[in-house]
């Protein structure tokens, strides 16, 4: 079957993207692992021995950088409802955590400690309608936040991707009644075409 133009354009993109040639070259699984790299070296999120969650996290990029950052001392989970290879060192649980079954595991694994950094990469299937995509995207960020509230130890951190549009200057306002620091990232990572960007919201205070 012939690809469409549309594709024919995203593959060409794809295969000429630095980012995509740099993730080959060093063995990471996706060119996503880069826009947490800058991240975290703006921001100083992750230290060694740190407890971290991964949501969304398949293919398992930010999980495989993580694992290095936080060392043998730390711990981290990785969630997803689509399956992951095994990674080293990172405990992989497949399911949905707004189930208690699902959430009931995260809890077990993170044993007596609760959580410095929960990190969410989810994004929606897009269907290229901003009134569907942008509730979808804002539902899975709510989710994420609602998931740190009860996993977060005081002064935690959690980083969440957004899509500019309806929805973002409530979801912040949220996020700043929960945490001292609310910042606005825009990974060199993220496409330019792309609304996507990160709140990295610091210091959990409930």
């Amino acid at each position: 079957m012939a690809r469409s133009k549309s594709s024919q354009r995203w593959l060409k993109e794809h295969f000429s993207d630095p980012y995509v040639k740099s993730a080959q070259q060093k063995g990471y699984r996706s060119r996503a692992v880069f826009k947490l790299i800058e991240i975290q070296n703006k921001d100083k999120i992750i230290q060694s021995g740190m407890t971290v969650i991964d949501l969304g996290a398949a293919p398992g990029g930010w999980s495989q950088i993580v694992s290095e950052w936080i060392g043998k001392k730390g711990k981290i989970i990785a969630l997803d409802i689509l399956p992951m290879d095994d990674l080293p060192d990172v405990h992989f649980v497949l399911g949905d955590f707004r189930e208690s079954e699902i959430f009931e595991k995260v809890v077990s694994l993170m044993g007596e400690n609760k959580a410095d950094v929960v990190l969410s990469d989810m994004a929606p299937n897009t269907s290229g309608q901003a009134s569907v995509d942008q509730p979808r995207a804002m539902f899975l960020a709510e989710l994420s936040f609602e998931l740190a509230k009860k996993t977060l130890k005081k002064q935690g951190t959690l980083v969440v991707k957004v899509f500019q549009g309806e929805g973002i200057d409530a979801f912040i306002k949220a996020l700043k009644g929960a945490f001292k620091q609310v910042l606005i990232r825009k990974p060199d990572a993220s496409r330019s075409r792309s609304r996507e960007s990160y709140l990295v919201a610091k210091g959990f205070m409930l």
